[in-house]
Parts: C-alpha cells; sequence; structure tokens
C-alpha cells in the first residue's frame, strides 16, 4: 500500500504519492493551506483508480473525459502524465520517464495506490 507524504513549506503544503518500494510516483502543486492540500490528497484517491488514459504522443489520439492521465513528451523527449480531476484542474504529476511503459507503469502505480493510501506528515 502507497501513502501520501505531505511536506510543509515557507510556500505552502504539498504531497507526493509514494509507491511500497519508496518511489515518488506522483506529486502534487503547492497549496497555500491544510485543507486544499487535504482535498487534492483526496481528489487523487478518488480519481486515479477510474481515470482513462490519453496518450498525447500518438497521432491523431483520442481525446478522453475528464478525469484523465495525460501522457506527453516533455521537451527533454521524456515521458510524463499529469492526473485531472473530473473538473480539468491537474492534481498529479509525474516525473520523466526514458520509456514509455515506465510511464505507464508509473499510472498503473498510482492507480493501484491511490485510493487507500494513508496520509503521513513529514
Amino acid at each position: 500500500m502507497g501513502k501520501f507524504v505531505v511536506k510543509e513549506s515557507k510556500a505552502g503544503m504539498r504531497f507526493n504519492l509514494v509507491a511500497n518500494n519508496g518511489e515518488i510516483i506522483a506529486a502534487s502543486q503547492v497549496y497555500k493551506s491544510a485543507s486544499g492540500c487535504k482535498n487534492g490528497i483526496a481528489s487523487v484517491a478518488k480519481n486515479a483508480p477510474i481515470a482513462a488514459i490519453e496518450d498525447q504522443t500518438a497521432e491523431g489520439f483520442k481525446v478522453e473525459k475528464h478525469p484523465k492521465f495525460e501522457v506527453y513528451a516533455d521537451k527533454a523527449g521524456e515521458f510524463r502524465f499529469r492526473l485531472k480531476a473530473t473538473n480539468g484542474q491537474i492534481i498529479a504529476v509525474s516525473e520523466g520517464y526514458k520509456a514509455m511503459k515506465s510511464c505507464l507503469n508509473g499510472i498503473a502505480s498510482v492507480k493501484k495506490n491511490a485510493a487507500d493510501a494513508k496520509i503521513v506528515k513529514e
């Protein structure tokens, strides 16, 4: 089972979704308040398991409805994903992956771990 690790900084609060092996599989934006961060976690837990995958690297890709994981290639040519909630807001993002398969494995891990992940403060 994964966990949401909440961190506080001068800028605000953010969370990382961490898999059993200790790897960060998704990260949030910075929230101004603890309640905003908590709502972000709840949104990831609710939306990730049911989100479709939209592969924006494929020519003529099918646009999926929200919630969804958008897979794209960054400027360095690495694959990344962003999870968007039902309202279209980005609620979590990934690191860069060299291979598409690794990116898709990251999405599978978020889907598996987000729903019942514990919240831990660091």
